[in-house]
């Protein structure tokens, strides 16, 4: 998967900086082509001597080379790669990178990049944890970054606790993992649903639900990084169109979300139904505003049209179908019966009783279940939890 891939290795100021020898050795037997860049803090604990000849390409640590004037273009380089790694990554990079303080070549390199940025920290255990370090990272993956978590062990203060940085044969591995999934997704074409529905009472009343439409915009901004053409169908939300091949169509009620995704799902090879569909409207619109009477309304509801299952009675074997299951009690075992009444292939449960997830959060807490397997992962950004989702998809497709 890393024949033939430019990626541009980013080396900072930390003891785990001799592990970037072995990192970038490990690259090049892949058959990646890799340019390293420094900040001059990284100098002070491994040398370009030693990691030029690894490459077989110059380092490069500052703008500018002072004997013979020549210029290191950041933008070029961030043209040129496929792929940028910062390992090892220290506190202050990582801050500055969330901040976007561009004081350095490598940091300055990093805001020029036009591809995907994985990052391995590397630091002491208390700061790893600190609330500052933590606060970045989650801005780092909500940028659509990608974060290697650091390995738990033996660290240089002599203390134990998380906050090595990963090994560099498991970095490659999950290098190779992203391409693999890239691949399996780079041209295929995705229906994803997004927000609330609205459904009308009257001309300026409907029922309707908190449904911020954030995970499924970072759903599409996920897939179309990974070189998916993306069908996004919205409700009603206040989010921009991500960056990307994305087509946005915007409907308002569950009928309009319904024809759209019957309309748009035979050309499309997955979709994930991420939409928070009302599952009831009024069996009569009023023409004009209700007004106030005295006693009680009485309003009559029936159910709407049921996207899964219309769009699960259709696909085909060669399309894979993912829904979600927000759940307040008996969680799995609705989630699973969902997932069989309406013939998905996988379905993502998320809880409301887990603190942080849910409706109108930036975080999440998921399982993803199959009919194979139910893989739980902690709380998360959402940008962190599309990019767990994406990638389970991409490894359905590439089946």
């Amino acid at each position: 998967m890393l024949e033939g891939k430019k990626i541009v290795l980013g080396i900072t100021g930390s003891i785990a900086a001799y592990k970037a020898a072995y990192l970038l050795r490990a690259l090049k037997k892949k058959g990646a082509d890799v340019q390293v860049v420094m900040t001059p803090a990284a100098k002070e604990f491994i040398t370009p001597v030693t990691l030029s000849p690894l490459s077989g390409h110059p380092v490069v640590s500052e703008f500018f080379t002072a004997n013979s004037g020549e210029w290191h273009s950041h933008v070029d380089l961030g043209l040129w790669a496929d792929a940028m790694l910062v390992a090892p990554a220290t506190a202050s990079t990582i801050g500055k990178m969330a901040g976007g303080i561009a004081d350095n070549m490598l940091v300055t390199t990093y805001l020029s990049m036009k591809c995907p940025v994985f990052v391995a920290p590397a630091m002491d255990l208390d700061m790893y944890r600190h609330p500052s370090t933590q606060r970045n990272l989650q801005l780092l993956a909500s940028y659509g970054n990608h974060i290697i978590e650091p390995a738990s062990g033996q660290l240089a203060s002599g203390l134990e606790g998380k906050g090595r940085m990963e090994e560099p044969d498991a970095i490659v591995a999950c290098l190779e993992s992203f391409f693999r999934q890239n691949a399996a997704l780079s041209g295929k074409t995705v229906l994803i649903t997004a927000g609330p529905t609205y459904e009308k009472i009257d001309p300026v009343r409907f029922i309707g639900n908190y449904s911020s439409g954030k995970m499924a915009y970072a759903l599409a901004a996920a897939c179309a990084a990974r070189g998916a053409v993306v069908e996004l169908v919205s409700g009603p939300v206040s989010l921009a169109t991500p960056a990307g091949n994305i087509r946005r169509t915007d409907v308002e009620s569950a009928r309009e979300m319904h024809d759209a995704c019957l309309r748009l799902f035979p050309a499309c090879q997955a979709a994930i139904l991420c939409a928070a569909v009302a599952d009831f409207r009024p069996a009569t619109v009023a023409e004009g505003k209700i007004k106030r009477e005295k006693g009680a309304m009485t309003l009559a509801l029936e159910p709407t049209a049921d996207i899964a299952a219309a769009l699960g009675a259709v696909k085909r074997p060669d399309q894979v179908l993912g829904g979600f299951a927000l759940e307040t009690d008996h969680e799995t075992d609705n989630a699973r019966a969902k997932l069989e009444k309406k013939h998905l292939d996988f379905i993502v449960l998320n809880s409301l009783r887990d603190p942080g997830a849910g409706f109108r959060t930036d975080t999440n807490k998921v399982t993803l279940i199959s009919r194979q397997e139910a893989k739980s992962y902690p709380l998360k950004s959402k940008a962190e939890v599309a990019e767990d989702i994406v990638g389970y998809l991409g490894g359905l497709l590439a089946k």
